[in-house]
């Protein structure tokens, strides 16, 4: 048997240009399962209005949180496929990403023409959503479907209830709430339209199973948990984590520390997003310290867990 491990993340830009932003952001937000508007409604809206300006808003961000050896999110990734490789010498392991090179159908072409015949495919969202894991299972069923041959496929759907991963995550909160002096934990997940959510979309009730879980682990550590990264005028889920923040200084709360269980590896969302945006919005509204959790990224503990995966996957056989 052959086999072959697969991690799946969102995608970044190659460099911090609008040049580079504008066919992620493109791809991104051409996703049907991403934007569900009709398409003669959306088209218009993103070509005209969207990406002759939100590139360059975007790039200015990932500038922030570029490092010298690229996007915070690709570096981690080549660690976690490097580092799983270690565990796994007899196996291939690849890493694709669904808005940017490389892409999930080149990495299944080159796993097929390796010879895999018994695959294992781990997107690298805790929770499930349709925006998420929805739409990387249908860019592999899309794939499979007119191929002369199908290898043994196993697809990790989740892993927010899985043990390891709650002690993981825990045990990381833990340490950097003793390394500092906070008051209150802020738990907050990448955010998602209500209406998503009204359809069957089972993300939300994921998120707040996670929150009760790390509630049972971490004790007596004050936690509240919200939701980030709205985009567009529509109803998201709430609260939101920027109205949370600030306004946690005017209820004397005003030293927290934050934590996104929603990514496994640092990003946009996480590194700019809550490392610099929303901690400037706390300071300014009277918060006094500001602590941010590093996402698992390539701990080895989180190595190890994703071992776990491959070895016991708790998904959907294909």
């Amino acid at each position: 048997m052959n086999r072959g491990i697969l991690l799946i993340n969102l995608g970044t830009p190659a460099a911090p240009t609008p040049t580079a932003v504008r066919p992620f952001l493109r791809r991104f937000l051409s996703d049907r399962r991403v934007i569900t508007l009709p398409r003669p409604l959306w088209k218009p809206i993103l070509e005209l209005m969207i990406l002759p300006n939100r590139p360059k808003k975007s790039a200015a961000m990932y500038q922030q949180i570029w490092t010298e050896a690229g996007s915070p999110l690709a570096t981690y990734t080549a660690q976690q496929v490097a580092r799983l490789q270690e565990r796994f010498p007899d196996a291939i392991v690849r890493a694709a990403f669904s808005y940017s090179q490389p892409l999930i159908a080149d990495q299944l072409a080159a796993l097929e023409e390796a010879g895999v015949d018994a695959l294992t495919i781990i997107p690298l969202y805790p929770q499930y959503s349709t925006t998420t894991v929805g739409s990387v299972l249908d860019e592999v069923t899309a794939f499979y479907h007119q191929r002369q041959r199908v290898p043994s496929l196993q697809v990790v759907t989740s892993f927010y209830h899985h043990p390891t991963y709650l002690d993981l995550l825990a045990a990381k909160i833990r340490a950097a709430w003793q390394a500092g002096d906070y008051q209150q934990l802020v738990v907050s997940y990448h955010g998602l339209p209500a209406s998503y959510v009204a359809k069957g979309d089972p993300y939300a009730t994921q998120c707040q199973q996670t929150t009760a879980a790390l509630k049972e682990r971490l004790g007596g550590i004050p936690l509240t948990a919200s939701f980030q990264s709205k985009f567009g005028p529509g109803q998201w889920l709430t609260p939101a984590t920027s109205a949370v923040l600030a306004g946690l200084p005017a209820q004397g709360i005003k030293r927290v520390l934050v934590v996104s269980p929603a990514f496994t590896t640092d990003c946009l969302e996480t590194n700019y997003e809550l490392g610099i945006e929303n901690k400037q919005a706390f300071l300014a509204a009277g918060g006094e310290e500001y602590g941010l959790v590093p996402c698992l990224n390539a701990d080895e503990g989180f190595i190890d867990f994703l071992g776990q995966l491959v070895e016991h996957p708790t998904g959907t056989t294909l």
